[in-house]
């Protein structure tokens, strides 16, 4: 039997104890508003600000079935000297993204992995022996430049791609991709958290460019109770037209309009200013797959988060190795992080309040 001056000592240290662990997971959280990255990040394209790796989890996670999680792997050493890293050699801010990326992959190996930057001047032929030499089995290619560098070796190294928007259809038989194109599945959930009437979403694409997008889409939207209307556009005057023909029936209580990454319709100079001067008249809520449309007056978007996305490429490395081979073609990116335009949501008449605000990682206005 414990007396009582052991008994109050205990209860202090159980008391110390729970303190501490509180103190921790508040830290873990991270801080009262969403972090925002450094200034020279926001210059790339499809950067990713990385957020607090112990952040809670958000909804997005639980789309994730048990089938398709993957956790991370530690392998042997000889797993990961089976590894290299594909990455074109630029500057700032191209760099920084790679290195993210590079940093996640490393984290999923639990070592260091081989990296090899590749220019256009690059020898294809000179990059095989290095390869071989180093018994270099998966190759996971960064950028448009990193997956072409390997276009032309051998078949026997097998390809992890990510980094690249998308990949041609005859190519993507024979390797695994992981797009920069968020999920249409991620990009209906929050539109639903944020505006649960909406029933329609409004997509006008180029199908050169995400057919194999739209395939998803209408999943997604059958899963989350919203009616897809898909236009097809191959040209900027057709995208244009398709748009003015849209927003003369359009109803913004219940209709939204998604824009994908694609370079016809969504085209910065000519079609994007039209698109956010009609949605904002019109009151009609506008989401992307672009984090600078955000800043530009789109409601939210989804981004890469470059760390995660970089586990997610080791990881299907691994699973190379291992022996999985059945994985094959262009996959949606899940890894992302979400920002928000607080002033085109009040223009619509959506109050998000400070605690709803804490779910995203990029808020427009900067607070």
């Amino acid at each position: 039997m414990i007396r009582r001056p052991q008994l109050s000592v205990a209860l202090v240290r159980l008391w110390l104890i729970a303190c501490a662990w509180s103190v921790s997971i508040e830290a873990s959280a991270g801080p009262d508003r969403p972090r925002q990255g450094g200034a020279d990040k926001s210059l790339a394209p499809h950067a990713a600000w990385d957020t607090p790796l112990l952040r809670p989890v958000r909804y997005e996670s639980a789309l994730i079935s048990l089938a398709d999680a993957t956790e991370p792997k530690r392998v042997d050493a000889s797993a990961t000297a089976s590894i290299a890293v594909v990455y074109p050699d630029l500057g700032e801010p191209y760099r920084s993204v790679f290195i993210q990326i590079i940093e996640g992959i490393e984290d999923a190996a639990g070592a260091p992995v081989r990296q090899y930057a590749v220019g256009s001047n690059t020898d294809p032929s000179d990059l095989r022996a290095q390869l071989r030499r180093n018994g270099v089995k998966v190759a996971i290619t960064l950028g448009r430049q990193g997956l072409k560098a390997m276009s032309g070796l051998d078949k026997d190294i097998a390809v992890v791609a990510g980094g690249v928007l998308s990949v041609p259809e005859a190519e993507s038989r024979n390797l695994l991709a992981v797009s920069l194109t968020p999920d249409p599945a991620l990009l209906f959930s929050r539109l639903k958290n944020l505006l649960p009437g909406m029933r329609r979403v409004i997509v006008i694409y180029n199908p050169q460019q995400n057919e194999w997008l739209i395939r998803l889409a209408r999943e997604a939207a059958r899963v989350h109770g919203l009616e897809l209307v898909t236009y097809e556009a191959r040209d900027l005057s057709s995208a244009a037209r398709t748009y003015e023909a849209a927003f003369a029936t359009i109803d913004g209580k219940r209709d939204a309009i998604w824009l994908p990454q694609d370079s016809t319709t969504v085209d910065e100079s000519a079609v994007l200013p039209m698109i956010l001067k009609e949605s904002w008249n019109r009151n009609v809520p506008v989401f992307s797959s672009s984090f600078i449309h955000v800043k530009k007056g789109v409601l939210f978007a989804l981004y890469p988060n470059n760390v995660e996305m970089g586990r997610t490429l080791a990881n299907s490395a691994f699973g190379i190795l291992s022996g999985d081979s059945r994985r094959r073609g262009v996959l949606p990116l899940r890894e992302v992080n979400t920002a928000v335009n607080v002033r085109t949501a009040s223009h619509i008449g959506l109050n998000i309040g400070y605690q709803q605000q804490r779910s995203f990682d990029y808020i427009f206005p900067e607070p």
